[in-house]
């Protein structure tokens, strides 16, 4: 697998939620995602809506991947890069902007439900599991 250098290849940029809630006895919890082609665990993902603001595509993400609803900040608190993998066999080199979503309820049925495993981890945890080096570090500072 290679990336893309073709000339104008340039960076994509992707919009993700990094979906959380605060529970009494377990503290604050992650909501990770399998990704449909690899089944890594990831944050829900995706590339940007038109007429959309990022943080907005970001919840968008969050309800068609994981099925959950809540307040997202509108700011970003990092990004990191990864290669997504085309159909092709090509990878195409992506930021990804990520948006914090503190989840106020998760619905019986969304677009992606079957399609991916979803799981709430500790911090901790989450950031052991997911592949990104900068993303580890972006759940483990996780506003709580």
């Amino acid at each position: 697998m290679s990336v893309s250098n073709k000339p104008n290849s340039a960076k994509r940029v992707q919009y993700a939620a990094l979906p959380f809630r605060r529970r009494r006895t377990a503290g604050t919890e992650v909501l990770l995602v399998t990704s449909r082609q690899t089944g890594r665990w990831i944050i829900p993902k995706g590339w940007p809506i038109k007429r959309k603001a990022p943080h907005t595509a970001a919840a968008q993400e969050a309800l068609e991947e994981a099925g959950v609803v809540g307040r997202v900040r509108r700011r970003s608190i990092g990004s990191y890069q990864y290669e997504k993998r085309l159909k092709n066999g090509d990878a195409l080199l992506c930021k990804v902007q990520v948006f914090p979503l503190e989840v106020e309820r998760q619905e019986r049925t969304w677009p992606e439900k079957g399609k991916r495993k979803v799981k709430w981890f500790s911090p901790d945890k989450a950031a052991a599991t997911v592949d990104e080096v900068v993303l580890k570090d972006i759940i483990r500072k996780l506003p709580g």
